[in-house]
């Protein structure tokens, strides 16, 4: 059987960052055409490895990456452009607002890859995780070959203004100081509440080291929580849970060794020996450090005292199914919260908030209509809706649980035990928020793709903008 011909670019592609290529473009270079969705987990790691391909091998192959959307606010061209720079994708990027491109190249997952050779013929699909494992085999073999000339795309490399936040995600607030995990910038900030930092941790540079507070470095860090004087970071792009001792400013790793994969029950002897997946979250209690693993759905325990890292529930699958430990599913859990023998998760993919009771890893959704559900619907919990909610904090003054509506950009509330969904109407819109602490009679916001932390009045609805840095 011969190999299929290329179907070419639908003229409903929208490129965002890159003149449209004709189909003599796909010719002459090993090229890949990478279908993913910019805010699956699994997709913005396909293409961080395709980068990181792309500089061990120079010149051998180039990509086009086409964004398909779950979510309807991924249909806007500037979301979607954020999203990329928040990433770093340098690739030719196009808008597949309609599944146009998805349904004639035949693609069912995200993400996949189409490999295309010099005469414009599709070789092979790759689909899932193994994907960029396979395609790396392909290149050894080109290893000797000369590198091809310029192939006259060119990539508009737009950026975000510079700002002294980029894309802030995880808050820690306690009476005196705001921590703030500063994405963009790969870095760590002790903040007073008018927005002063004051101290640094983290030089800047997207690697993993430990160290005091000038030489540590993150990759990405993502969600924080605090206990006394330690402060613990999902550092998502090193796979890996770090711990800043306050007192003395110094980093550790606890768990990861800066290469993806799955983490496996029982003591931790060798932290470099122990590898995660995209670790999003981390949330503290009764000395268990709780850890939601966005690209491989699941959510561990590791035990501060005896450092015993514990699997608690997930398939493994993305989906929104309730059940006790690995007969349950999440969604891309990106957030947590914990009181007493309860853990919170929001499931971003699942637009969902479930609860897992630790005693029994039982898992229920409490607010959430199916893995491919989502609005913008206030009332009681069996009509509510979200869209893609990217973090949670517990009011520690009210039986209320606090919602980074990203997907709606709005700020909502679920009240426990039974309660309503609430939209919270403020003097001024958000944009992607990925970030949310309580506390100091405040509701604290990460305004991630306006760069920017807001403080909120819970009872006025009165927003201050907080200047970190200026």
């Amino acid at each position: 059987m011969g190999r299929a011909l290329v179907p070419g670019f639908p003229s409903s592609l929208d490129w965002l960052n890159a003149t449209p290529p004709s189909g003599v473009a796909l010719r002459g270079w090993l090229t890949v055409v990478a279908f993913v969705n910019i805010g699956s987990s699994w997709s913005t790691q396909a293409l961080h490895d395709l980068q990181a391909l792309r500089a061990r091998y120079p010149g051998k192959f180039r990509v086009f990456a086409i964004h398909v959307p779950r979510f309807d606010h991924e249909r806007d061209p500037r979301r979607v452009m954020k999203r990329a720079h928040r990433h770093g994708v340098r690739f030719p990027i196009a808008l597949d607002s309609d599944w146009v491109a998805w349904q004639q190249w035949g693609v069912r997952h995200w993400p996949s890859m189409v490999l295309i050779d010099g005469a414009g013929e599709i070789v092979t699909r790759l689909e899932g995780g193994d994907a960029i494992a396979v395609f790396e085999k392909r290149l050894q073999a080109l290893a000797d070959q000369p590198e091809m000339e310029d192939d006259g795309i060119v990539v508009h490399r737009g950026r975000e203004p510079e700002m002294p936040l980029q894309f802030p995600t995880g808050l820690a607030v306690t009476s005196q100081y705001l921590y703030i995990a500063d994405t963009g910038h790969h870095r760590v900030l002790e903040c007073n509440h008018a927005g002063r930092i004051l101290r640094t941790f983290g030089t800047g540079a997207a690697t993993l080291n430990d160290g005091d507070a000038a030489h540590a470095s993150f990759h990405s860090p993502c969600g924080l929580t605090l206990q006394r004087d330690m402060l613990y970071v999902a550092d998502s792009g090193n796979h890996a849970v770090r711990r800043i001792n306050l007192r003395t400013g110094d980093t550790i790793t606890l768990i990861g060794n800066g290469r993806r994969g799955t983490p496996t029950e029982g003591p931790v002897r060798d932290t470099l020996a122990v590898s995660l997946d995209t670790p999003r979250a981390v949330a503290v209690a009764n000395d268990q450090l709780h850890v939601a693993l966005a690209g491989d759905n699941t959510v561990w325990t590791y035990e501060l005292g005896n450092a015993q890292l514990t699997f608690r529930a997930g398939s493994g699958a993305l989906n929104v199914k309730d059940g006790v430990g690995k007969t349950a599913a999440f969604a891309q859990p990106v957030a947590l919260a914990a009181v007493q023998q309860t853990l919170y998760v929001c499931d971003a993919a699942g637009s969902a908030i479930r609860s897992l009771q630790l005693r029994d890893q039982a898992v229920q959704t409490l607010l959430g209509q199916g893995a491919w559900t989502f609005g913008h619907v206030d009332g009681p919990r069996n009509i509510a809706q979200l869209q893609e909610p990217q973090a949670i904090a517990l009011d520690p003054d009210a039986p209320l649980l606090w919602i980074a509506d990203a997907g709606n950009d709005r700020l909502r509330s679920l009240r426990l035990g039974g309660g309503d969904l609430a939209t919270h109407m403020l003097p001024q819109p958000l944009h992607g928020p990925a970030g949310l602490a309580v506390g100091a009679g405040s509701v604290w916001i990460a305004d991630t793709d306006a760069h920017a932390i807001l403080r909120v009045d819970p009872k006025t609805g009165a927003v201050q903008h907080v200047p970190v840095g200026e």
